[in-house]
């Protein structure tokens, strides 16, 4: 996320607009702060893989589309507008839903890094 706020930081600091005000006359500025993005799909993908969370299968492929039609044009403003109104409202329920999930599971299963270990102590030891 570092690099995605790096890309926040310089197009804030280098236009007298505010932020979301520049991407959103600029498409091409998501390239600077796409990479945030990016990272919260992944996010997006792994809880609906590990936890099959229908909010985050919506999320998944939304934002993806969302930035891709805002940079290419391909997405009129109202439509763009609806799909950004579904991202927030489900953003906010994937929030609220892993604000209060229990850790050990959100962790995964850690004997696979007890199994590795061993692993590598035999081959050390050979």
């Amino acid at each position: 996320m570092a690099g995605g706020w790096g890309g926040f930081r310089a197009i804030a600091l280098t236009h007298a607009q505010p932020l979301l005000l520049q991407v959103y006359e600029q498409p091409f500025l998501i390239f600077g702060v796409g990479f945030s993005f990016a990272a919260l799909t992944g996010l997006f993908f792994k809880e609906a893989m590990c936890f099959n969370r229908a909010e985050a299968k919506v999320l998944t492929p939304l934002v993806p589309l969302l930035l891709l039609g805002h940079m290419s044009g391909l997405i009129q403003p109202g439509t763009e507008r609806l799909l950004l109104l579904v991202w927030a409202a489900l953003f906010v329920v994937f929030a609220l839903r892993k604000s209060v999930q229990a850790i050990p599971p959100d962790i995964g299963d850690k004997s696979v890094f007890a199994y590795l270990a061993e692993q590598a102590k035999g081959k050390a030891q050979s």
